[in-house]
């Protein structure tokens, strides 16, 4: 087969393998690469293009693990649109949701009438996310979508509306992409499973002598 330098034709090629020594320290194992991160970005934003050409949607962003996924989405979408943010804790310096919810900042404008997509970064229990569209449903917006990152399959997890979701994950503590485990991680390129021992060691550091 004889290569040529100027074909203009783009294949499809394979995602390659992510090398040993690009994973951080702390990582497990790499769960979705970058590339296909970036694939599901892409259709994500051409979708909404669609369904809100007409509008001017206001996207809000879960912080801070969203902050990552509605930067990308935003910059793929090609019709006029708007960003918020809220910031919502559930987790704290755990990696499993508490239940209980605390608003840390809230949105800078009003959204009375407006079409809102809620841009999330996982979906874990669902708890976080159901107090914030009951919330956010009280100030009488003309619609809510919202698009997730990951969702994981947990079976006790509350049904709660997600419109579209990227990636469904199994139950594991991930990072990257936004999401971080105690404010950490949040830079990786790609989501990976967390090792254990990380936050097992944080623990052990954690108790009283």
């Amino acid at each position: 087969m004889t290569h040529h330098e100027d074909n203009d034709t783009d294949t499809e090629q394979p995602a390659p393998a992510i090398p040993d020594e690009t994973r951080a320290d702390g990582v497990a194992r790499v769960l979705i690469p970058e590339r296909d991160i970036q694939h599901e970005v892409q259709a994500i934003a051409r979708e909404l293009d669609g369904e809100y050409r007409d509008d001017r949607p206001l996207l809000i962003g879960v912080l801070k693990g969203a902050a990552s996924f509605l930067v990308d989405v935003m910059k793929h979408m090609t019709i006029p649109v708007e960003i918020d943010f809220m910031a919502i804790s559930s987790y704290g310096a755990s990696t499993t949701s508490s239940g209980v919810v605390r608003i840390l900042k809230d949105l800078d404008q009003e959204i009375v009438g407006r079409r809102i997509i809620i841009i999330e970064d996982i979906v874990d229990s669902g708890l976080t996310l159901q107090y914030l569209l009951d919330l956010l449903r009280r100030r009488e917006p003309k619609d809510i979508r919202v698009v997730a990152l990951l969702k994981k399959n947990k079976p006790n997890a509350v049904d709660v509306q997600v419109d579209r979701v990227a990636f469904e994950i199994p139950d594991e503590f991930v990072v990257g992409y936004g999401l971080d485990y105690a404010e950490i991680y949040r830079n990786l390129p790609y989501v990976a499973v967390l090792d254990p021992e990380v936050y097992s060691e944080a623990s052990v550091k954690a108790e009283p002598e």
